[in-house]
């Protein structure tokens, strides 16, 4: 009995940059049939197929992250696990935050890469050697801890806090911050678990006791 055909994971291609967008192109065009690429292009202008069924998300950072633009970081928000290309660890731990769920470094090798995306589209959390520090100084605490530190929220998370003080519903919260509502999910949740509760309205007391917010 023959084998069923293999289907090849649906990914789009995420990058600000086109000539890195060309090139990211033609290096999976070449990695056979386990990847098609079905949409290419601008965060802005994929996200129109935000209700498409991707598999996985291949995001470009580009070069570097400005500290002017560190504060609008937001992986893209198309259904699928991101696997982020960074230029450094700076770089990676804002990617991270975001909401990716694998970080590479730009220059990774085409075989690696292929390797990397099948591993995310499949639920893994992947990692560049030179990067792994970062997944253990990402983990929120485990709940009950009392081990924050003034610098353990980033500076959306503080925003996204002093929010979630005003009483200010997820998707208030994506307006307010012109983000969208998953990606302010996923920072609300951040918030929980640094601060090691399970309710909005805890991590609030709690914040407020250790001076993050003013009631």
């Amino acid at each position: 009995m023959l084998d069923a055909p293999l289907v090849p994971l649906r990914l789009a291609l995420v990058a600000e940059d086109p000539l890195a967008r060309g090139a990211l192109s033609r290096v999976l065009g070449d990695q056979g049939s386990e990847l098609l690429t079905v949409a290419s292009g601008t965060q802005v202008e994929l996200e129109s197929m935000r209700g498409d069924a991707f598999d996985v998300v291949l995001w470009d950072t580009g070069l570097r992250i400005s500290s002017e633009a560190e504060a609008r970081v937001e992986a893209p928000d198309l259904g699928a696990p991101v696997l982020a290309l960074v230029a450094d660890e700076a770089a990676g731990e804002l990617a991270l935050t975001a909401g990716a769920k694998g970080l590479l470094f730009r220059d990774v090798a085409p075989m690696p890469l292929t390797a990397a995306l099948l591993a995310v589209a499949r639920g893994l959390v992947v990692f560049d050697p030179g990067l792994s520090e970062l997944r253990t100084s990402t983990r929120t605490a485990a709940p009950g801890s009392s081990a924050l530190g003034p610098d353990a929220l980033t500076p959306r998370e503080r925003e996204v806090l002093a929010l979630l003080a005003e009483g200010l519903s997820n998707k208030a919260i994506a307006d307010r911050l012109s983000i969208s509502e998953h990606t302010a999910k996923f920072h609300v949740n951040a918030v929980l678990g640094k601060l090691g509760v399970q309710r909005r309205t805890e991590a609030v007391v709690r914040a407020a006791r250790m001076g993050l917010v003013t009631l």
